[in-house]
């Protein structure tokens, strides 16, 4: 099939007559392309040609063909003719002019309109260097890649429905055929979204797929909302991770950021019951590539206008390096306010920095950079001086400098206790350069549960002794009672007190009676029954004169004594007989 027989059928015509255009002086009129000219393949597009109303026909000619593809008569009111194209292909794109013809004559072509079919091959990549946050007045750099072999790169902006720019690509280091194309100044009042196609020498207006749209954000025009996270700011491998974007402006939109790439998230703004804006940006489950710096953005539809960004919140994933770092308290985990505290974090792997991670800190936690001391990399975290703020659960990690957000595994807790702070968990602690030596210790709460569980033992021993001192006090008072001391115990050796004590503990009950026949004293041994040997003594009255009968036991031996008392000089009877024993153990 030969080049115009092609081009014919394109637009739906078959092979007719030549007309031969002829310069003339009537006005040139205007081609266009509805719905544009850059079409995707196996739509339909109508070229359309606007001359003057003495127009009769008009004529389509395309770049290579020495004849006309299609001749219409011109539409009332005779100031245009419209060519259809049902299906775009390769053979349709191309370059386009047209002409008509009045009573007097033909008119000049019109200029010419370049028309691009595009899918015809595999898209490529746009990215923004540095960010695709702009401030109002500020440049960026677009970058168009692929790793087909493109002759050149084409950036158009969709607002505009037109090539913007085309730049020849260059091969980079890594092997990828790229075209870097400047923007700026970008301003608030034009909307900033861009995609971009590759394309082959021959034919030029066959184009791949279109890219993703980059949309550029002007940013600084309006308040900054708030980044942050419920669950911290170290997260683990495969757990949820949700970031909140909050604002107290109404905005209608919000995207999120991270720094080094081009992705920009976007979410349609929500109402809090706190009368709050804002977008909850789900990262899960979490994987190595989330970790970064991120910040957000507020915006109102239809607008390139966007807020300021939001403070920074950096994301780590920890168990990304193959090591456990061990962690260190000095002097212990238990101090004072005022007191000076040194956290060592060590590791026998390779660590280009330390970070110091306190449990429910929202903000990032504290980074120093290793240093290499007897086989270890370590580092020093100091807290001076102490306050209550700094109590609560400390971990470490370790990070290299070309990943510094992913983390090794994490050290074991250590918690830190200041005295009359418990529960009592502030913001990390400020920085020095100490220089004691490390130690470990556990934590706090196996302090406090120690010294309750001995303060527990004491005070039910001294319970239990009070309780037996009581219950023998209480017998000892019912058998004075019952047997009222005599009074002449104190004959006894008031020198030897633990025989005293002794003595009371021995002491037998005597029944005291009205002297009759005498005092009869018996006494037996049950050495038989008891083995300790003890000797039992019994005083019965009789009929003796008055006196005093005692008797003073001993381990073995029972002996009496009698002393005689002289008769009161009154007359008076004598008072009664006082019976006693005495038990002394020798």
């Amino acid at each position: 099939m030969t080049p115009i027989l092609t081009a014919l059928l394109c637009l739906g015509l078959s092979v007719g007559s030549r007309t031969q255009a002829q310069a003339g002086i009537l006005p040139k009129p205007t081609i266009w392309a509805e719905p544009g000219s850059v079409i995707p393949m196996d739509t339909s597009v109508i070229l359309w040609c606007k001359g003057s109303l003495k127009a009769q026909k008009y004529a389509l000619y395309k770049d290579g063909y020495s004849e006309a593809l299609k001749v219409q008569k011109a539409l009332e009111p005779k100031d245009k003719a419209k060519f259809p194209i049902t299906y775009m292909t390769s053979v349709c794109a191309g370059w386009y002019r047209c002409y008509y013809e009045s009573p007097t004559g033909w008119s000049e072509f019109s200029d010419p309109l370049e028309l691009v079919v595009t899918g015809m091959h595999s898209k490529p990549s746009l990215s923004v260097l540095p960010s695709p946050i702009v401030p109002s007045g500020g440049n960026v750099t677009l970058q168009c890649g692929s790793w087909r072999g493109f002759n050149k790169f084409i950036l158009m902006r969709e607002a505009e429905g037109q090539p913007s720019w085309t730049r020849y690509s260059q091969r980079a280091p890594s092997g990828e055929f790229q075209a870097l194309f400047p923007v700026g100044p970008v301003i608030p009042s034009l909307m900033w979204t861009f995609r971009c196609y590759g394309s082959y020498s021959n034919p030029p207006q066959v184009w791949s797929l279109p890219s993703d749209p980059l949309e550029l954000l002007v940013s600084g025009v309006l308040g900054k909302p708030s980044l942050l996270t419920q669950q911290g700011p170290v997260v683990t491998s495969g757990q949820n991770l949700t970031l909140q974007c909050l604002s107290d402006v109404s905005y209608d939109r919000f995207a999120l950021s991270k720094e080094g790439t081009s992705d920009l998230l976007q979410l349609h703004g929500r109402q809090t019951e706190a009368g709050f804006s804002g977008a909850d940006f789900s990262l899960s489950p979490v994987r190595s590539s989330h970790g970064g710096q991120y910040t957000c953005y507020g915006g109102h539809n239809l607008s390139s206008q966007w807020s300021a960004p939001s403070d920074p919140l950096d994301i780590l994933v920890t168990g990304q390096l193959p090591y456990t770092p061990s962690l260190w308290v000095h002097p212990g985990p238990t101090v004072a306010p005022g007191e000076n505290v040194t956290l060592l974090c060590q590791s026998l792997s390779n660590v280009d920095t330390f970070l110091l991670s306190k449990d429910g800190a929202a903000d990032a936690s504290l980074r120093l950079r290793s240093k290499y001391r007897a086989g270890k990399y370590e580092a020093e975290f100091s807290m001076s001086p102490v306050t209550p703020a700094h109590g609560g659960a400390y971990r470490c990690y370790g990070s290299i400098k070309t990943s510094p957000y992913l983390l090794s595994y994490p050290s074991v807790l250590v918690e830190i206790l200041v005295s009359g702070s418990f529960g009592h968990h502030g913001p990390p602690p400020t920085m020095s350069s100490p220089t004691a030596a490390p130690a470990q210790g556990p934590s706090w709460y196996l302090y406090v549960l120690i010294g309750a569980s001995v303060a527990f033992i004491l005070m039910l021993c001294l319970l239990i002794l009070l309780l037996v001192r009581q219950q023998r006090r209480g017998k000892y008072r019912k058998s004075r009672d019952a047997d009222p001391e005599p009074k002449d115990r104190g004959l006894q050796d008031s020198s030897r007190p633990a025989a005293v004590a002794q003595e009371e503990t021995l002491y037998a009950a005597v029944q005291d009676t009205w002297p009759e026949d005498g005092v009869k004293l018996d006494h037996w041994n049950t050495q038989d029954e008891d083995p300790q040997g003890v000797t039992y003594a019994q005083a019965a009255a009789s009929d003796a004169p008055p006196d005093v009968t005692y008797a003073q036991l001993n381990h073995l031996t029972l002996r009496q004594k009698t002393s005689a008392s002289s008769p009161s000089q009154s007359g008076e009877p004598p008072a009664e007989p006082c019976v006693y024993a005495a038990l002394a153990i020798h």
